[in-house]
């Protein structure tokens, strides 16, 4: 095809950089009916949720709002509460996270070999991502039960000061962990296999071709579902709530439990938002961390 019939077939004439900027133009009224809803539902109550959190906003009618600056970070950096559902919010988000990795890739380097069944067993490894948090937790409820559970011994898994983190960990394991198995999965079809059997023909065994070819292979993948997992680790609500609502006595009180409670059992609109704030500054800076490890594998 001729020069002069390519520039008869753009339909965008004139110099790149021109044509460049008529399609970004031509594109906004298409890219614009899905900016507005998550302009109106996500960016406004971000925003407003991070003013009401430098004011004294309170429940109840007719009840007047004014801003008071820090006061409210100032109150929560001295809050004794706060930073004991901090602590217990790290010890959920990493201990979940970290298990969720080890089994979802125990599990997805099982369900990428040549087994019998083998669609059987990556359907039902979904399961527990089909099911809403809060039917997995009245389940688990029903299994944890020391009265009528099927579990021998009569432990009160969920209502001892001992027991209830560690189960509600072991939950949140089983409920987050097929994302991650089915993201590493993926990851692991997209590796060449000439490269195993080549680590195979030069005396590398199963450790060693997992650790210096798959590991490798995997670091986008793991870099990225991690990200997520801690993330979503971090915010969790639902789950938790119909567990333990944070007991027993405040051993499964997350940070998001904790602002639940002050703003909906206490009425404390402007106390509850400044700790989501936090939240999101903590959110937005485990969002910049995978950017910048994105960027740097970037050429």
């Amino acid at each position: 095809m001729t020069r002069a019939a390519l520039r008869a077939a753009d339909p965008v004439p004139g110099p790149p950089a021109a044509r460049a900027r008529r399609r970004r133009s031509d594109a906004w009224p298409l890219v614009l009916p899905a900016l507005l809803p998550v302009a109106l539902f996500s960016v406004y109550p971000l925003v407003q949720g991070l003013y009401l959190g430098f004011t004294d906003a309170r429940a109840g009618r007719g009840v007047v709002t004014s801003f008071t600056g820090f006061d409210n970070l100032t109150r929560l950096l001295s809050d004794e509460l706060f930073w004991s559902s901090f602590r217990i919010g790290i010890i959920w988000a990493f201990s979940v996270t970290v298990l969720q990795f080890a089994a979802g890739m125990g599990l997805a380097l099982l369900l990428n070999e040549d087994l019998r069944l083998r669609w059987l067993a990556r359907t039902l490894a979904l399961v527990p991502w089909a099911m809403p948090p809060v039917i997995i937790a009245i389940m688990w409820r029903l299994l944890l039960n020391p009265n009528h559970g099927p579990l021998p011994g009569g432990v009160n898994w969920l209502g001892e000061f001992s027991t209830a983190l560690p189960a509600v960990i072991v939950i949140g394991v089983w409920a987050g962990m097929p994302q991650t198995t089915i993201t590493l999965l993926a990851g692991l079809q997209t590796i060449d296999g000439a490269l195993h059997e080549a680590a195979a023909v030069d005396g590398a065994g199963p450790w060693r071709r997992f650790w210096h070819v798959t590991l490798p292979g995997l670091r986008p993948v793991i870099v990225a579902i991690t990200t997520l997992d801690l993330i979503w680790n971090l915010n969790s609500f639902a789950l938790v709530y119909v567990l333990t609502a944070g007991g027993p006595g405040g051993q499964t009180m997350l940070p998001m439990l904790f602002a639940y409670n002050a703003a909906f059992r206490y009425g404390e609109f402007g106390y509850a938002s400044a700790m989501g704030g936090v939240m999101v500054v903590l959110v937005v800076g485990f969002l910049l961390f995978y950017l910048r490890a994105q960027l740097r594998r970037m050429p």
